[in-house]
């Protein structure tokens, strides 16, 4: 078998894979409705409908619960780019498309539930979550720059969904609301279903055509950006996440990079040229260094703590 395949070809060879994946995926997914997941009895109408428009004083929410839960809701909302990419690369035929159209009907349902719940709750201001959804959706996402678009995308969203299911749960926990955790717990589930499907698929392609799938995943990790980059203030809130214990480097480093690699048997397959060797050096190289920066980062957090808690 040649070195490195088309993605036409990879997608041929794996179609079995992605159907027995489909299959063992709607066998284990389970039916929810978003409706049930918001406390309706809270809700009243705006000043359109003669009620009172939104005010800072009617979130229970702190600061940063308010700061995730955009953020995340955002990413949620950029379907249609995702959707796009998706359909792109595997293409809409036989299993793969049934993917697509699954995997997108899934992931609708957590923009919905997460929308109603902050709007009927009044968590945050609904004009200006507005503005940012319309700001964020009209960027969309940067395609893959180079290489194999099937490779690098599988190997993106295994790292992607893995890291959405945490600042999900994390953020259910930071909102200190039952109904707001039981939601996200339930969005994290779906998260982690999306996560296993395409973790099965970038292994098979490691089988397959193991030196450019490697590489693939070596240039995803040494790029890797949330979907999330091109959302307002997105830069500023992943700060304030991290700071917080919502998503950071030493989550992105021991719960999303190494566990996933490690199912990959990325440092123990025997079956890479040379190629594939130089990426693996370099996802070595690119791990140390981040275990580096988490631990340099996790000081900082722990002395800008301290003193907060000390002026407090």
């Amino acid at each position: 078998m040649p070195l490195h395949l088309s993605d036409s070809d990879i997608l041929a060879e794996l179609e079995a894979t992605a159907e027995a994946n489909l299959n063992d995926h709607l066998a284990k997914a389970k039916t929810w409705h978003p409706h049930d997941y918001v406390p309706w009895d809270e809700g009243r109408n705006f000043a359109a409908m003669g009620g009172i428009d939104w005010d800072p004083e009617q979130s229970n929410l702190s600061e940063v619960a308010k700061a995730a839960m955009i953020t995340n809701l955002l990413t949620e909302d950029n379907l249609p780019s995702y959707h796009r990419e998706l359909a792109d690369t595997f293409g809409l035929d036989n299993a793969w498309g049934t993917w697509v159209g699954r995997w997108t009907a899934e992931e609708n349902r957590h923009g919905i539930v997460m929308r109603d719940y902050l709007v009927v709750t009044r968590a945050v201001d609904p004009v200006a979550l507005e503005a940012a959804r319309m700001a964020h959706m009209t960027a969309g996402i940067a395609k893959p720059e180079k290489g194999s678009q099937f490779l690098r995308g599988v190997a993106y969203v295994t790292f992607q969904e893995l890291a959405t299911r945490i600042s999900h749960r994390n953020t259910g926990a930071l909102c200190a609301d039952p109904i707001a955790d039981r939601m996200l717990a339930r969005i994290a589930a779906d998260e982690n279903l999306h996560m296993i499907f395409y973790r099965k698929l970038c292994s098979a392609a490691l089988d397959l055509t193991p030196d450019a799938a490697v590489s693939a995943i070596a240039d995803v990790v040494l790029r890797f950006q949330m979907p999330g980059l091109n959302q307002p203030n997105f830069r500023r809130n992943a700060v304030l996440l991290a700071k917080h214990g919502v998503y950071d480097l030493r989550q992105h480093l021991d719960v999303v990079l190494k566990p996933v690699l490690r199912t990959w048997q990325i440092f123990e397959r025997s079956d890479f040229g040379s190629e594939g060797e130089r990426a693996r050096d370099q996802l070595h190289a690119y791990l140390a260094d981040l275990e580096v920066k988490a631990a340099r980062f996790e000081e900082q957090r722990d002395r800008s703590l301290a003193r907060a808690a000390a002026r407090a």
